[in-house]
């Protein structure tokens, strides 16, 4: 077996600089088949090892309520709630049945009802606590007390699915989105509100999938859904669990598939809504010690090797695609996931950082088996990797050594553009660094680019647009004012997104609301902002008045990706540089026979700018400077561009020229 995968591997990476770490990579190859086999002991399926949600928390099987908790620690567990008078009786006492810490009650059918609120009172050796069910699949905030519970969500008409057979068409456009914030109004939205307001403007934008942050329980709104406490709930801030998946269902209906942000990288530290000191012991769910302590996020680490954790973690992953259709996930903080060290401080110069010590092996394991559920259980579904490092092999298969993501997160674009508009003057962007970074992946393992994303605007961040703007745009987006320093941003926009598309791997990814420029930031309430939530909101009445700028970006948008998808360039392969002149400010690709001409220069507009091409007749697809589009209309529209032959020696070589406006990119078709 060795032999036939170190081949195997040779042949996938392609990569010299990794046959020194072959032996290391079959090491991890066969942790993850020996952790598989322990879960499993050979007698199952690991799909069907990962249905932990079926057994564990509360059900109603054949006129009775079984529920199921696992809590080693545990000396007692009693259910407490609504239908006891929140007091600890015999009748709702749970009973140990295993010496692996499993405690079970059976009730019958009129001691609970749907809507009845609860929790456990769970007693430990010295101590006890109240706690929300590790697999609770409704949890709600009392408005008032702003205290979680747990919920009994039975309804007399379970929700009947309409597209449940949905299977996602890459490549995928990702329209990234926050259901609370997704909103025009200053409050929390909701899924009907989703539904209802903002999926149609995805339909419209042409995107193809939509990637949902916070949708588990989460007790700080202002985590951004990144602190999660109830990871089998989704959050009931935004709607009841039917609402969710008629927004789902409807999205499938419409051709959009519905990915999902999987945190488990890391879990909330609250002791009563959370995981953390379950059963009184603080390594129950997480590593005991220090390494059990996020010291960057003031959360809990997962024990990635403990079975029981696995059993959790897995079935998590299933749950999500069994109960509410989701068609993949975005799994986040995986580079905090794969080192000791949490991907905090060291940087990642070379290879050895990727098969030092610092490396976490059970964690990678773990990713590897939940990328094989997924897959197993729904094999169209999408899994994508966040990760900054730049680990080899994340989106190469599990067969081959790989971790067996579908794509990773190109994390490269974003850092490249920002370091550029906040540090680098116009005139000495360098268009070698600018290349290097749009193309800088690895040719074995699918990639998903963006100019930006959520992080980037996070508290105190600004999206691209407002850091090339800035204050100014608070007074010049008028469609009548004239602005240098806004027509520069619109300008630069435009080009951006266009070149993060054009270069992209195999599919792109863009924040909700970006693409029409929205301004500022993103916050969310809390103490520092007075609990305002003017930035937890998209202001789409920017986007939709025909008197502001905006609404130019969002048609930008709007036709690129058309462009982009009527030739289907994401799946024709590597982008080809043809032109690559950074004394110009210029550089020109072809993808898919089409043609992307970038001036990012300031200043020099280029008249007769030539480039050799097959014989015949171009013809003028796309212009970033557009009227349309807020440009300035220097290039004519739909004008058409004839090879001219120029002998060069014995050769006959044809050339055509175009007029190339400063801060403007042109997409040329050959007829």
């Amino acid at each position: 077996m060795k032999t036939c995968l170190n081949d195997r591997l040779s042949n996938l990476f392609e990569d010299p600089y990794l046959k020194p770490f072959l032996p290391v990579i079959q090491r991890r190859r066969e942790h993850a088949l020996r952790l598989e086999h322990k879960l499993t002991e050979g007698k199952t399926s690991l799909a069907d090892f990962a249905s932990g949600h079926e057994y564990f928390g509360l059900h109603n099987r054949r006129g009775k309520w079984v529920f199921r908790e696992w809590a080693p620690n545990a000396e007692a567990i009693c259910m407490i709630g609504s239908f006891s008078g929140w007091r600890e009786t015999d009748e709702y006492r749970l009973k140990r049945i295993s010496n692996g810490g499993v405690w079970e009650i059976t009730l019958p059918q009129e001691a609970l009802h749907h809507g009845d609120l609860y929790r456990l009172l769970v007693r430990w050796p010295g101590g006890c606590g109240d706690r929300i069910p590790a697999y609770a699949r409704r949890v709600v905030q009392d408005d008032n007390t702003k205290i979680f519970n747990a919920q009994i969500w039975t309804p007399p008409d379970p929700y009947k699915w309409r597209n449940a057979g949905f299977t996602p068409s890459p490549p995928f456009f990702i329209y990234e989105a926050h259901v609370g914030m997704a909103q025009n109004k200053e409050g929390v939205g909701t899924y009907v509100e989703f539904q209802k307001n903002i999926l149609p403007r995805i339909i419209d934008a042409g995107y193809n999938a939509i990637q949902l942050m916070a949708v588990k329980e989460h007790p700080y709104y202002g985590s951004f859904g990144y602190h999660v406490s109830s990871f089998f709930a989704a959050s009931s801030r935004f709607g009841t669990p039917e609402e969710l998946k008629a927004l789902i269902d409807e999205a499938h209906g419409s051709g959009i598939a519905v990915i999902m942000d999987l945190v488990h990288s890391h879990a909330v530290k609250n002791e009563v809504e959370g995981l953390s000191r379950f059963d009184g012991t603080s390594y129950q769910y997480f590593h005991e010690g220090g390494r059990g302590e996020h010291p960057a996020w003031d959360s809990r680490c997962f024990d990635y090797v403990k079975p029981e954790v696995l059993h959790f973690l897995l079935s998590n992953c299933r749950f999500w695609i069994d109960e509410y259709k989701v068609d993949g996930f975005r799994f986040d903080g995986v580079t905090s996931m794969l080192y000791l060290h949490h991907g905090l401080g060291p940087g990642f110069t070379c290879y050895d950082c990727y098969f030092d010590d610092s490396v976490d092996e059970d964690a990678l394991a773990y990713m590897t088996l939940a990328n094989k559920v997924i897959h197993a259980v729904k094999p169209g579904a999408i899994t994508i990797a966040e990760d900054v490092s730049g680990m080899p092999g994340l989106a190469a298969p599990a067969q081959h050594g790989g971790c067996g993501f579908d794509y990773r997160l190109a994390m490269g674009v974003p850092d490249c553009w920002f370091k550029l508009i906040n540090t680098v003057s116009d005139e000495n962007w360098n268009m070698n660094y600018l290349w290097h970074e749009l193309v800088n992946r690895r040719q074995d393992e699918k990639t998903i680019s963006y100019a930006e994303s959520h992080d980037q605007a996070l508290v105190g961040g600004k999206t691209i647009i407002f850091s090339l703007i800035d204050a100014e745009m608070y007074h010049f987006m008028r469609t009548s004012d004239n602005n240098l320093l806004v027509d520069r941003g619109i300008a630069l926009h435009k080009m951006i997104r266009l070149a993060s598309l054009a270069t992209a791997g195999h599919g792109y990814l863009n924040f909700m609301g970006n693409e029409f420029g929205h301004p500022e930031w993103v916050d969310f309430p809390r103490d520092g902002n007075n609990w305002s939530y003017h930035y937890a909101r998209r202001q789409w009445h920017l986007r939709d008045s025909k008197d502001l700028k905006y609404h130019h970006l969002a048609d930008f948008d709007k036709t690129m990706i058309a462009t982009i998808k009527s030739r289907n360039i994401l799946a024709s392969g590597y982008p080809r540089l043809l032109v690559l002149n950074d004394a110009d400010k210029v550089f020109i690709l072809e993808r898919g026979g089409l043609f992307f001409f970038f001036n990012f220069h300031p200043t020099c507009s280029y008249t007769d700018y030539s480039i050799e091409v097959l014989p015949g007749e171009y013809v003028l697809v796309f212009d970033t400077d557009e009227p349309g589009f807020g440009g300035h209309n220097r290039v004519q529209k739909d004008q058409h561009y004839f090879a001219m032959p120029v002998k060069d020696g014995s050769d006959l070589k044809h050339y055509i020229r175009l007029y190339l406006p400063a801060r403007t990119a042109l997409v040329l078709s050959k007829i």
